[in-house]
């Protein structure tokens, strides 16, 4: 152990091994370096979803450039209702694929499962 000597926290002062490269602790740190890079990767992602939700609302809603004022398509309807219609109907179209993927994985486990208990059965 090269003079080193890895003390345990007992009553008794004895060597212990030392610690290994994937001990507990380590690899504590490399799951939170894990989960950080997936935090990252996350963000990035969930950037990107709002810029190209910004960008679609912003060319389905905003047709006058020629003032500063936001100006109605219609009378009585407003920029900001337009601009939150387009965002409901993009979360309830994100909410909805989640739904149908959640249900098409359900389909798929069951099969899998099935398949698995057909397989296991004796001839």
């Amino acid at each position: 152990m090269n003079g080193v000597w890895y003390v345990s926290i007992t009553a008794n002062c004895r060597p212990v091994s030392p610690p290994t490269p994937f001990s507990s602790h380590r690899v504590r740190i490399m799951a939170v370096q894990v989960s950080e890079s997936d935090q990252i990767k996350q963000f990035k992602e969930f950037l990107g979803t709002y810029n190209k939700v910004t960008e679609n609302c912003f060319m389905d809603c905003v047709r006058d450039f020629t003032t500063r004022d936001v100006k109605p398509e219609e009378p009585f309807v407003f920029q900001s209702s337009c601009s939150e219609s387009c965002l409901q109907k993009y979360l309830k179209m994100t909410q909805r694929i989640s739904m149908r993927f959640q249900e098409y994985h359900i389909q798929q486990n069951e099969a899998l499962a099935a398949k698995a208990g057909l397989l296991g059965q004796p001839r």
